[in-house]
């Protein structure tokens, strides 16, 4: 994919059945420095228009399309070699969890609400720019050496951190699809770090890192969680039981860089 330096340089598929709300976020996105914008009604011309040698761009989608929703266009994009790591924004009024979960699920996503401002919107812009960077502030060669075990039942989830992991210098990385895999690793391998979700089946986030500080001979192993959770108990707990740092799904590229330096840092 190619590497992005300013909002100058992103090339930006809109997806949105209305000509008037189209116009709108179309000068929103000059506003913002954004040259290069084309608009597609439906999901189906969005994924030809992006097959055609355009998979650089980022997609900015309503979430009400003609033909499907935008959350099962960012999942047929997943499912695709060639557009499973297209940065995507969705445009969306809708709150309810069981609807957005596959966007939080699925990587490179940016949630705007709608009704939105220009603020926000370039927010997300640079947010998926700063996905397609290349990271500026971490060691490389501290980051090749380094062991990560990742623990995330969401396959999708665990393929756009492997992406990011890697573009980092990561490469030497092992996978649990939840907690109790991950225990089973953690006997048998020396992590340097754990990245996992909360909600998992067998044994959640929390668990797994109860368990880790408790009774692993890797007690110490710096912690990062990743999670939709937003129920402020459950988040409470989850730092009680020892996580070195959160991060909200969806997440940023560079969120995800900086929390996993400050975490190693405070090894």
């Amino acid at each position: 994919m190619a590497l992005t330096t300013s909002l100058d340089d992103l090339s930006v598929l809109l997806v949105e059945p209305s000509s008037m709300q189209a116009n709108l976020v179309s000068r929103m996105l000059e506003n913002q420095g954004v040259r290069q914008v084309s608009v597609v009604g439906n999901a189906q011309a969005a994924l030809e228009s992006l097959h055609k040698g355009h998979a650089d761009r980022v997609v900015i989608s309503s979430l009400y399309l003609p033909d499907i929703l935008g959350t099962d266009l960012v999942t047929a994009m997943r499912r695709d070699p060639l557009l499973e790591s297209v940065p995507f924004i969705l445009v969306s009024s809708e709150t309810r969890p069981q609807v957005l979960d596959p966007i939080c699920q699925s990587g490179a996503c940016i949630i705007v609400p709608k009704p939105f401002t220009e603020q926000q919107l370039s927010l997300a812009l640079y947010a998926a720019a700063d996905y397609l960077n290349p990271p500026e502030d971490l060691d490389l060669a501290e980051m090749e050496e380094l062991r990560v075990l990742m623990v995330d039942d969401s396959l999708a989830s665990r393929k756009h951190m492997r992406r990011l992991l890697s573009e980092l210098g990561i490469e030497r990385i092992i996978e649990a699809e939840d907690g109790r895999q991950a225990v089973a690793l953690l006997q048998e391998n020396t992590v340097d770090l754990v990245i996992t979700d909360y909600n998992m089946p067998e044994m959640d986030g929390r668990e797994l890192t109860e368990h880790i500080r408790t009774q692993s001979w890797q007690n110490a192993v710096p912690i990062l969680m990743v999670t939709s959770e937003q129920n402020a108990g459950r988040l409470a707990a989850v730092e009680r039981a020892g996580v070195s740092a959160m991060c909200d799904k969806p997440f940023e590229a560079g969120g995800i860089r900086r929390l996993i330096s400050s975490a190693l840092s405070r090894s």
